[in-house]
């Protein structure tokens, strides 16, 4: 027998003007992710913070002249729980065929626009809002965040390796990388430092313009010498170019990959949970060079892990 849900009902009741106070309820509503039912009833599952949701806007309508009743209510019949359900999962849906769309269309542009970033980063923010909503998992929301990832990264990516440096050119050089260093970047610098360049020293730099010095070499930013290429993230580029052959690092390569292109492509069960220490790390160190002594010593405690169980 399915168990029975809570749901929250909201039924107002607006004088017919001004109009626009209809459509303030309306945009409102929409707001907080309910449903209508019939004859103006509104629904929310209840939910940590739905209920003040609907005691706000109750306070609202009543400022404004109107009234509204605000209740709690089971369905006796498990057919209306199952179209309530429905009704929530198919408004999401929509959210999310709306987002993904506008970021097909940016996809599309073979010239990357000045100002796609901030589209980028206002996407974000509004898949946010609509996974605060989305109280049953409907669909599109891996989707979504997969093409985000791919325009965040679409001004670091070559569509082809071209990498001449090897052996003694690639040794004390200075790497020089983006700020605010997350997955990708920490599994390059480790790599550097472990298999390339023990004696490598690290800049960060904020501007995607950057142009190296003598002596210096990049890796994770536009025109790098080491980036991302094709669906290669930076780190699997870096390692067929200048890395070992060696099995465990082909793990560590998928792991990365599937935590920063997002695309599911290796499924590594292991995934999860080094993103999550790598998340820890990000959230407790603000330096990009703590974040790398940090994330060095998980990755060789994980490439360790690895050779004995591959060996």
């Amino acid at each position: 027998m399915e168990e029975k849900s809570t749901w929250l009902l909201l039924v107002p009741q607006l004088s017919a003007r001004p109009a626009y106070l209809r459509v303030k309820l309306w945009r409102r509503l929409r707001d907080i992710g309910a449903v209508a039912l019939k004859n103006s009833v509104h629904a929310l599952p209840d939910r940590p913070g739905c209920a003040d949701d609907f005691r706000t806007l109750q306070r609202e309508i009543e400022s404004s002249g109107g009234s509204a009743l605000l209740c709690a209510a089971h369905f006796p019949d498990p057919r209306g729980e199952r179209d309530v359900r429905a009704a929530f999962i198919a408004a999401r849906e929509a959210d999310y065929q709306a987002l993904e769309k506008e970021l097909r269309g940016l996809a599309q542009t073979r010239r990357r626009k000045p100002d796609i970033d901030i589209k980028v980063g206002k996407a974000r923010q509004r898949l946010a809002q609509i996974v605060a909503l989305d109280f049953f998992g409907a669909k599109g929301r891996k989707a979504i965040e997969t093409l985000l990832t791919q325009l965040e990264h679409s001004h670091i990516t070559r569509s082809n390796a071209s990498n001449p440096l090897d052996g003694a050119a690639l040794k004390g050089r200075t790497w020089v990388t983006r700020q605010r260093i997350h997955v990708d970047r920490i599994a390059c610098a480790w790599l550097i430092l472990r298999f390339i360049d023990p004696a490598a020293r690290f800049r960060f730099v904020a501007d995607r313009a950057y142009r190296p010095r003598k002596g210096e070499l990049r890796f994770d930013m536009p025109d790098a010498e080491f980036t991302h290429e094709g669906d290669r993230c930076s780190f699997e580029a870096l390692l067929k170019a200048a890395g070992p052959k060696d099995a465990a690092l082909n793990v560590i390569a998928q792991i990365v990959h599937d935590l920063d292109i997002e695309d599911g492509k290796f499924g590594r069960p292991e995934a999860a949970g080094i993103g999550l220490a790598i998340s820890g790390i990000c959230e407790t160190q603000s330096g990009d060079m703590d974040r790398v002594v940090r994330g060095a010593n998980l990755l060789d405690d994980v490439y360790a892990r690895l050779c004995r169980k591959n060996g």
